[in-house]
């Protein structure tokens, strides 16, 4: 895992789900939006209605208010419903670094689908019945075309927009988690996504492990072969990283400079072992040419690695100085070698 990719908004005609137990209404109505161009779903009631619309998940929901089985009014609550419980689990579970409130939770703030009520026009009770439900706008029976098509344009152009906001807030949320250079998660990443999972860790009592890895001679090469090339190698070693990773929990970082680490919750030493002895030989196999290195022909790795089991007391401060520890005893050691460190909890 190396930060949060952007989304983007589907190119498809907007997908309407109309309920209507009148079929001659219902057959009216879906000729009228076909012709203006969208795709259309229609059923018989709200049970029916709430069941197809966790399937296909439409644009827009055009309701009559007055059906059997479950009248639109009752669906409509429903509905709504449904988005509020989406935004209860987005807030309970989003990131506690802070890094996914702007994705996980905006997003479902805007996830909310647009509902036009069909009411009676003899009845302007209904009308306070259908804002009442939830429902963002209304048409009235006998049906003006005219008017539906306006109603229909204003809230798809509205939901289109929630989506393109959605769309840029992810995308800009990419860039601030994003290392620009080598594609992988920044510190910014590595410091909220290690705080999150110290504290997850710590209440389920599970292990985490930390490497940190530095390219050695680094400033050599980029002295010798200029920081263009300095560039490239960075990016082909974050690369590495990043497909070498094989569990989704894990994140690939650049910690700094030639620096780059590795959080992996829920693994123990063996493990984090394994994976440093991995990365450090797909790097070798890379045979990137460092003539200035007093102790390969290619560019190498030391590493560093610590593993905890997080508590509420302690700080994740703990596991990086341990790690960073390790990783000056493998550069002091003579460099492109794994050192341990099993922190007692």
């Amino acid at each position: 895992m190396s930060g949060t990719k952007p989304i983007s908004v589907s190119n498809q005609p907007p997908l309407i789900l109309l309920a209507d137990d009148d079929k001659i209404i219902r057959v009216m109505l879906r000729e009228f939006m076909e012709k203006e161009g969208y795709r259309v779903m229609d059923v018989t009631n709200g049970k029916e209605c709430l069941e197809a619309f966790l399937t296909v998940k439409p644009d827009l929901v055009i309701l009559d208010g007055i059906m059997p089985v479950m009248d639109g009014f009752a669906c409509c609550k429903q509905l709504i419903q449904i988005a509020r419980n989406n935004l209860a689990i987005a807030l309970a579970n989003f990131d506690t670094g802070g890094s996914s409130l702007g994705t996980t939770v905006i997003s479902k703030l805007w996830e909310r689908t647009p509902i036009l009520m069909i009411t009676g026009l003899e009845n302007p009770d209904l009308v306070d019945r259908a804002f009442e439900a939830g429902a963002s706008d209304f048409v009235t029976k006998p049906i003006h075309m005219g008017i539906l098509r306006q109603r229909i344009r204003r809230l798809l152009q509205q939901a289109q927009l929630y989506k393109q906001l959605e769309a840029a807030n992810k995308a800009l949320q990419h860039l601030a988690n994003v290392d620009g250079l080598t594609g992988v998660a920044n510190r910014r990443r590595f410091n909220d996504y290690l705080n999150s999972q110290w504290l997850t860790l710590a209440s389920e009592r599970s292990p985490l492990s930390l490497i940190l890895c530095d390219i050695d001679f680094f400033k050599l090469y980029n002295d010798k072969y200029g920081h263009p090339a300095g560039d490239m190698c960075l990016q082909k070693v974050g690369t590495v990283l990043s497909e070498t990773v094989q569990n989704s929990q894990d994140l690939v970082a650049r910690y700094g400079g030639e620096e780059f680490a590795v959080i992996m919750p829920n693994t123990h030493m063996g493990g984090a072992v394994h994976f440093a002895a991995a990365m450090q030989a797909k790097v070798r196999e890379l045979e990137i040419i460092h003539e200035a290195s007093t102790i390969s022909r290619y560019v190498t790795l030391s590493l560093g690695v610590a593993t905890t089991i997080p508590t509420f007391e302690s700080e994740p401060s703990s596991l990086i100085l341990e790690a960073d520890k390790a990783l000056y005893k493998a550069k002091a050691e003579g460099r492109n070698r794994i050192i341990l460190k099993q922190m007692l909890d």
